[in-house]
């Protein structure tokens, strides 16, 4: 039986869909239900703290500091992840970045609110994970958990379609805004929920990410039985 590889099994558009619309449910339960700061767009953590420095709030500063600085360490246990696992078999070291994830997310659903620089900080660390994880799809660069860098990338593919007519800059085109839709998607849903339910609404980007580890399960039996 031969093995028949189209890509890697974490780039599967299912994988890809529910990995962005948890990034934007993840930066919406952060910024509405847990003091307004983002767990994916550090950007724009950056500029908050920027303005909260000038202003000499040092409070503030610490509140976007600690989240900048769980999300540079996450970064760089995603990448101590991959050299230690990434010859597991039964798993692939990017489900086992999805479990931490879960887990820490889970864990946040049941934590006060007066901890609320703890959970940024821990979402934050995990949303690294995640993003220096899933880099590609379809063998393009891109991102699950912020929106820039997609929507320059699609432009730029619809453009060159529109200009030699290569149907597989339309195909990377639309997939990058296929991405942003979802995270938008995610974000809208999730500003709703929290706003609704408060804090547990984060089982539910835990719950997306549990379909996309299993998701991947899925693909690899594909790939195994062409």
């Amino acid at each position: 039986m031969k093995t028949k590889h189209h890509g890697q099994m974490s780039e599967s558009f299912r994988t890809v869909m529910f990995l962005s619309a948890s990034g934007g449910l993840q930066d919406a339960y952060t910024y509405i239900g847990r003091g307004k700061v983002f767990a994916n767009a550090q950007t724009g953590n950056i500029v908050l703290m920027s303005q909260a420095a000038f202003d000499g709030d040092l409070a503030r500063v610490l509140h976007y500091l600690v989240p900048l600085c769980a999300f540079a360490l996450g970064v760089l246990a995603a990448e101590k992840m991959r050299e230690h696992f990434q010859a597991m078999q039964r798993l692939h070291w990017r489900q086992l970045v999805l479990g931490v994830e879960i887990i820490v997310l889970v864990a946040a659903a049941f934590v006060p609110e007066q901890f609320n620089d703890m959970v940024n900080a821990a979402v934050s660390f995990v949303c690294a994970m995640q993003v220096n994880s899933f880099r590609t799809f379809e063998d393009n660069p891109y991102a699950t958990t912020m929106c820039t860098g997609n929507l320059r990338s699609g432009t730029v593919q619809l453009w060159r379609y529109f200009k030699h007519r290569e149907k597989e800059n339309l195909r990377s085109g639309l997939g990058y805004f296929a991405v942003i839709l979802c995270f938008v998607s995610g974000a809208g849903i999730g500003a709703l929920l929290t706003e609704n339910i408060g804090i547990k609404t984060v089982l539910i980007p835990a719950a997306l990410l549990i379909v996309a580890a299993l998701a991947m399960f899925e693909r690899r039996e594909e790939e195994k039985t062409e």
